[in-house]
């Protein structure tokens, strides 16, 4: 890969799948070279594809079949900044609708388990608005929400 510095997430023989869900599903998202085991490793087989070179969002990724092993966890996410309603919906409707889960406060994570922030830009200028009445208001509105509405939310910063 071209950059310095790239994100590793570990996969458990879906490496190739999730990457192409990634690249369909986000803007400036591609598939780069998938390349194959050269040997027999502990948890796959020569010529099993080993690792995905991906973007996501213009942010390089390599996906590792490394096995079992170890999961995702929300410690990690990808936060997603979201100009408005429709395209809040389509993200947020393509990881949940394809395996994933919801969570809370505009959260979900995808069937691979990686998790994933769907943030319209609209919820952070209401939670950082320097009218603190306003900003705890939307916040609160946030709090009781799984994905976000930003008519709610702007709705609850106006009071």
């Amino acid at each position: 890969m071209v950059s310095k510095n790239t994100i590793c997430l570990w996969y458990d023989g879906t490496a190739l799948d999730a990457a192409k869900f990634y690249a369909q599903t986000f803007p400036d998202s591609s598939v780069g070279a998938v390349h194959r085991a050269p040997g027999d490793y502990p948890d796959g087989k020569q010529g099993d594809v080993l690792t995905v070179e991906f973007t996501v969002m213009g942010i390089p990724c390599l996906g590792l079949n490394g096995g079992p092993a170890f999961k995702h966890s929300e410690a990690f996410s990808f936060q997603v900044a979201t100009e408005d309603q429709a395209e809040t919906d389509r993200l947020w409707n393509a990881v949940v609708g394809n395996g994933g889960q919801e969570s809370a406060c505009g959260w979900c994570k995808d069937k691979w388990g990686l998790s994933w922030q769907i943030t319209p830009r609209a919820l952070i200028a209401a939670i950082t608005d320097p009218d603190q009445a306003a900003a705890k208001r939307a916040f609160e509105a946030m709090m009781e929400m799984s994905k976000i509405d930003i008519a709610v939310i702007e709705a609850a910063r106006r009071g």
